[in-house]
Parts: C-alpha cells; structure tokens; sequence
C-alpha cells in the first residue's frame, strides 16, 4: 500500500491534530482507495479531512467531496484603479449596492434581498440539469462566455448524458406541480447568495508578484493596481439536500447488510462504481454541481452589476471558477480514477493532458487560493511537481481553531481594531470570531509548503478591502 503522501512544512505537519490524522489514516485504508494526499490546509473534516485528496478507480466516497457539494472560488477582475475605492464611503456604497442583490446566510434566499434575480422553478429545474448552458446565462444575465473560465460550466449524470439528471429531478421533485415542488422551489430561491460560515465575498486589490510571469498574468486576465473580486460559497441548500440524502440512504444500507465501516466511520460511507447506489450518488452531485456552478456566475454578475450601478462605466471579466468540493474523472498514474477533492482544488500545469485545446494549455489554469483578510490571498499557477499531490493544492490557509473554541477565547475587540488598522470594511457590525483570522492557519507557512513541494507558484497577491459574510450568524 502507497504511503500517505503530506505536504508541509515541520511548522504544518507539527500543527495537524490527532483527529485529521485518524481521518486520513482511516481514508487511506478504505476499499478501493490508491492515492491519499494530505494538504497543508488539513484538519478534521467529515469522514475524510478537509484539505485532503483521496483517489479510487473502483469506488466512490460521498465523505470526501461533503455536504457542500462544489463549494468553489470565483475571480472576477474589473478595469478598476484601486485608488478609485480609497474613499471609505465609495466602499461602504459598494458593500450596500452588493447585499441589495446577494444573499448571506443559511436558509437566505432571493426574496430578502430587493434587487436579487428572481429564479423560477421551472428555470432552476433547467439549472440543475444544464448548468451554466447559454439558454441559462442568457436568461440570468450572465455573459455566456463565463462558462469557458469555469473548470467545469456543467456536470452530467453517472451514464454521461443530461438525460440522467432528468430522470433523477423528475423523481425528486415530479413536474413542478406537486408539493415537492416548494421545497425545491426553496432551495431555488438561494441562487446568488452567500452562505454563512466560511462563505465570504472580498472585494481586492491586484499586485501582480515582482518577477512573475506577465504572460501567464496576461493568459489569466489580471490587471495590476486594479480592483478584483474573490468569491468562496457553493451549492447552498439544495447541495445540502442531496448530500445529506445521499449519506443516510448509504448508511440505511451499510446497516442493513451488516457491511463493515472504514475505521468505523459512519461518514465514511461508499458505493463500488456500477452500482445503482454508485449512479445515484453521481447524479445527485451533478445536479448539486450544477447549482453551484450557476450560484457562483450570478453572483459575479450581480456583483458587476452592483460595482456599476456605484461606478458607472465599469467593466469585469470572470477570470476563473474552480471547485474544491467535488469527485472528478481523471487518469493517475495513467488508471481512469476518481480523484476526490474534499477542501482540495485541482492544479493542472502547462502542458497537462486535461488542458489541451483550451486557453490554458501553455500556461496551467488559474488557482484561486484564499487566506484570510489580513494577510490576503493569492492566484497561483500549477508547476509540474504538482504531479506527487495528484495535481492538487490546498483550497485555502485552513482551520487553526475549530469555530466554538474561535468564539470562545478570541477577543472581539482586538478583531475589529485589527480589521480597522488594516483599513478592511465589512458588511457585519462586528466580524465574527470564528471567522477571524486568527482562527486559521498561518498563510505564510501554508504558502512555503505549496511552493517549496514545488506544486505551484504566486501569480498575484489579492489584498482585501471589503469583506461580504454573514451578518445574522457565524456558523451554518
């Protein structure tokens, strides 16, 4: 059996805690499973640690993509002089003109915001079969060719048709003229919107990295000294739905048959590839997936919106979208997989076989990699040492303190003064504890072990000016 393969520095490795360790040890043994990463970001998830890659060309695990099915970032880079948003109350405009249109929190849908899309249930029913079709972005007012910088603009069903995630719907939710039909209609009502948690739009200021290639800068639609915003959310409630449907029907059959449990986890529940549990998994986290693609693009369109409607004239480009919640089809150690990214994000360098005919393909796609508001976030690009982690990076810094302890021994004090020396706004009165940077792991040494692994290197820096949470709760 393969080892599990660890990316950090002492520092990172030193910090991981005994349950991640059980979780990645307990993943790594399971049925099927080949490849076990652990990220720097790695802490105690649900079944299997968040910030790990797990790969099976046999089985598929609910457990490592979670309950947030394609929770993701987002890019979307303006024409905007920095020095245009100086002025405190040009930002505090901004912050009011984008929750008019999106959205925070759990359960938080279209109709507690005055200027949100109002999304149909016949339209969401398109949504989460197509994804982000042009017949969809067209009829949101989303530029269609936002779909060709996405990782991936749409998910098909287990058979690779669209036909699959038809069938499915129409069996969840009959035709839109039954009382299924509310709660579906519910979970609708949550495209463009943030979650609460670790859910956060951060509006940025661009430094293109001293000595970084212009080119790939140029390839990715970066503008130095311009103002960008960066997105984290996912699937909202109707992912939610599917996901924890998916984990109780498993754990109903694991129980029933008597089958034994990796680790004896209940979280880590699985279905061998073929299985009629196997394709219902797969169609559920297409339909999932597809939500959370087209959550991800109206937000940015709402958000460009909200910028124009401030600073008239403005112009943005989505500059990438990618997942780090989500089991993809690809070939390891040349064997057709699937690699699960459970708070992992994909990073195919210039030249990788996935990339071919695309823009990226002479350069690596953009990764977007959020730390925390303080000490900003940055846009990499993969190198080819990304092989030995199954071409993957960590998705973010990663939890230091797990949210109740966060809220329990940090001062909210020294938060907001901390904020406010950094010349940060936000949305929330005051920030929440367990979303304080504080709360995660030292970015710095998250980023020495991405690039001293030699998986990929900084493009940009991202230094926050606003920050988008959740106002009514920390948790979701």
């Amino acid at each position: 059996m393969k080892p599990i393969t660890v990316i950090g520095t002492e520092a990172i490795r030193n910090g991981f805690d005994a349950g991640c360790i059980e979780q990645a040890l307990n993943s790594r043994g399971a049925p099927g499973v080949t490849e076990l990463v652990l990220n720097p970001d790695a802490h105690m998830g649900y079944g299997a640690p968040v910030g790990c890659v797990m790969v099976s060309p046999t089985h598929i695990y609910p457990g490592p993509v979670g309950v947030d099915i394609k929770c993701s970032m987002s890019l979307l880079q303006m024409d905007l002089p920095v020095e245009q948003i100086a002025d405190r109350p040009v930002r505090r405009s901004l912050i009011n003109a984008i929750v008019e249109r999106t959205p925070t929190g759990a359960g938080r849908g279209q109709r507690s915001v005055k200027k949100s899309r109002r999304v149909s249930g016949s339209l969401g029913r398109k949504i989460v079969i197509e994804g982000a079709s042009r017949e969809v972005c067209e009829a949101l007012g989303i530029p269609p060719h936002w779909a060709d910088y996405c990782e991936d603009s749409h998910h098909v069903g287990h058979d690779g048709s669209n036909g699959s995630l038809e069938k499915r719907v129409d069996t969840m939710i009959g035709n839109l003229d039954t009382e299924e039909e509310k709660w579906f209609v519910k979970k609708v009502e949550q495209l463009g919107s943030y979650g609460g948690g670790n859910h956060f739009g951060e509006c940025e200021a661009v430094e293109l990295v001293e000595g970084g290639s212009t080119s790939v800068a140029d390839v990715f639609g970066l503008k130095h000294n311009c103002v960008a915003f960066l997105s984290h959310c996912g699937s909202r409630g109707w992912g939610h739905r599917l996901a924890t449907g998916q984990f109780k029907a498993l754990q109903d059959k694991f129980k029933r048959w008597d089958i034994p449990l990796p680790g004896g986890d209940r979280e880590l529940v699985y279905a061998p590839l073929g299985t009629d549990e196997a394709n219902a998994y797969l169609d559920d986290m297409a339909l999932g997936a597809n939500f959370a693609t087209v959550n991800h693009l109206l937000i940015n369109a709402l958000v460009l919106e909200a910028f124009q409607e401030v600073l008239p004239g403005v112009k943005g480009e989505l500059v990438y979208f990618i997942s780090h919640n989500i089991a993809r089809r690809e070939v390891v150690n040349n064997e057709v997989s699937w690699v699960h990214r459970k708070g992992a994000t994909r990073a195919f360098p210039a030249g990788h076989h996935g990339l071919k005919g695309t823009r990226y393909e002479a350069t690596g796609h953009p990764i977007l990699l959020p730390g925390n508001p303080r000490d900003g976030s940055v846009v990499m690009v993969a190198e080819p040492g990304a092989e030995k982690s199954c071409y993957s990076v960590n998705h973010g810094a990663g939890r230091a303190l797990g949210r109740k302890r966060a809220i329990r021994e940090l001062d909210q004090k020294s938060i907001d003064s901390e904020m406010d020396t950094h010349d940060i706004l936000s949305n929330c009165r005051q920030y929440p504890k367990d979303e304080a940077p504080a709360a995660y792991k030292d970015f710095g040494e998250v980023l020495r072990s991405v690039e001293q692994a030699g998986l990929a290197r900084t493009v940009a820096k991202l230094k926050a000016r606003f920050v988008i949470k959740d106002s009514s709760e920390a948790d979701d």
